[in-house]
Formats: C-alpha cells, structure tokens, sequence
C-alpha cells in the first residue's frame, strides 16, 4: 500500500477502491474485488474471498519491478 498504510477493515478496502483513478478502478482485477467485498459484505460470506480478491487487485496494479538481465560475465585473466 502507498504510505504504508494497512487496510484493515472491509471499509477500508472499498473506500481505497472508490478513490483509485477511474482508469485503474474501472480495470477488471479491482471490479471483481469490489464484487467480492460487496457480497462479503452483504450475504455475510467468507471474508477470505475479499482479501484474496484485493490482495490480487493489488498484486497486479503494482507488479514486482523487473531486473534487468546481466548480460554475459567476462572473465578477467
């Protein structure tokens, strides 16, 4: 999360989805984590499902950074 800020509650997450840029919030991993939170949320399902769904949501707006390759070693003599 930026700033080091933890989402803690289902509120948390679905006030976190509602601010992101309407481009980002409009993607399709963070559509279905909101749908997860709702129906957590509502028909009082497993939390787990929201915490997957956001936890991959977030996974995949923020991807590890890519090393970039070595290139062949030369052997100094």
């Amino acid at each position: 999360m930026p700033k080091g800020k933890l989402l803690l509650t289902l509120r948390d997450a679905g006030n976190y989805i509602t601010k992101l840029p309407k481009a980002e919030h409009a993607a399709p991993e963070w559509q279905a984590a909101m749908e997860a939170l709702i129906l957590v949320a509502e028909l009082n399902g497993p939390t787990m499902f929201a915490r997957i769904g956001v936890m991959l949501a977030l996974q995949h707006s923020n991807p590890a950074p890519k090393i970039a390759p070595r290139g062949k070693r030369s052997i100094v003599r």
